[in-house]
């Protein structure tokens, strides 16, 4: 299908399983100089070798980039190949070409949306600041924003969150189970956009995700996964595969401003087949949440120097913040 699309000469650089393992994105490209003939003949030997070696320039300092952050060796391999055919000579540029053929990305709405966000992942990702910040950005907006939890077991869970909406003048609801979650939905109908907060689960008890994909199954809705920065690798592509198949199919990264190694948030997104979604890279709720694009993941793969050093600073700051 690749060679009757782009020609005999098309190779295919990656390919990964989306919607659960339902479909396979397949990526193909076509080596420059096989496409376009007469240009490479009438380069110079010269031209030809320094651009070989822009080229070698380019997949070093991206093969360096994806060791930095742990990416796993399945993912690594599908960058390094797709760069190595783009034939580009800046390592950003290249970078954020080889993450938009990839990856996709699909922020989350911040306008009224028809379907309920539901955060799902497991304990500890930040599921309850995100959606207070999901929230927070809805009212700002002007939406009319309904926010719904079912992590009603946890100590301190339903506290948490109530202690956020009070401040937007939001009325908290709360769902114990799956009917009581149909019961709020339907209370909650003429809301611009409803916003669901669940409880940690292990993506590892099938008992604890069956309980969490009935509660999915109430009505049509948008689980997206939430998962911390700085996560092993493995662990998270394993992560992400189990709740795609419970219908994620986005992924909001948070902790992204203490992070140092975000291989496990590429490798959730290609195990998982999940399209970048939000990324969290400050404890504040007001203007907390921001859309991932391939350039800005490249920005934060790749920083210049000065980047380097504000991201430093900002992480220090965030750590006396919390030794204060």
């Amino acid at each position: 299908m690749v060679r009757e699309a782009l020609g005999e000469d098309a190779i295919i650089v990656a390919t990964r399983e989306e919607n659960g393992g339902r479909t396979v994105r397949v990526t193909a490209a076509i080596d420059t100089d096989a496409a376009y003939p007469e240009k490479a003949a009438a380069a110079s030997d010269d031209w030809l070798y320094e651009d070989d070696d822009n080229e070698v320039m380019v997949v070093e300092e991206i093969t360096e980039t994806m060791l930095r952050h742990a990416v796993p060796e399945d993912v690594l391999d599908q960058v390094v190949s797709c760069a190595s055919v783009m034939g580009l000579d800046e390592p950003r540029e290249a970078m954020t070409g080889v993450l938009e053929s990839l990856f996709s990305f699909m922020p989350l709405p911040n306008t009224a949306s028809t379907l309920p966000i539901m955060l799902i992942g497991p304990p500890g990702a930040g599921k309850t600041l995100a959606a207070a910040k999901l929230a927070a950005r809805g009212a700002m907006n002007g939406l009319n924003v309904a926010v719904i939890t079912t992590d009603t077991v946890r100590a301190g869970g339903v506290e948490q969150l109530a202690a956020f909406t009070r401040l937007m003048d939001i009325s908290l609801k709360k769902a114990a189970g799956p009917k009581e979650l149909a019961e709020k939905l339907a209370e909650c109908r003429g809301a611009d956009q409803i916003i669901i907060d669940t409880a940690g689960v292990n993506p590892f008890d099938p008992e604890a995700i069956k309980g969490l994909a009935r509660m999915i199954g109430v009505s049509e809705m948008d689980p997206v996964l939430t998962l911390p920065a700085g996560t092993d690798a493995d662990e998270s592509g394993e992560m992400a595969r189990v709740f795609s198949t419970i219908g994620a199919r986005q992924l909001l990264s948070t902790r992204i401003d203490v992070a140092r190694r975000l291989g496990g948030l590429l490798s959730a997104a290609h195990q998982g087949g999940l399209s970048f979604a939000d990324i969290s890279d400050t404890a504040k709720v007001a203007d907390g949440l921001t859309p991932l694009t391939a350039t800005r993941l490249t920005r934060i793969l790749m920083p210049r120097a000065e980047d380097a050093r504000v991201q430093s600073a900002a992480q220090a700051g965030h750590i006396a913040r919390k030794a204060g």
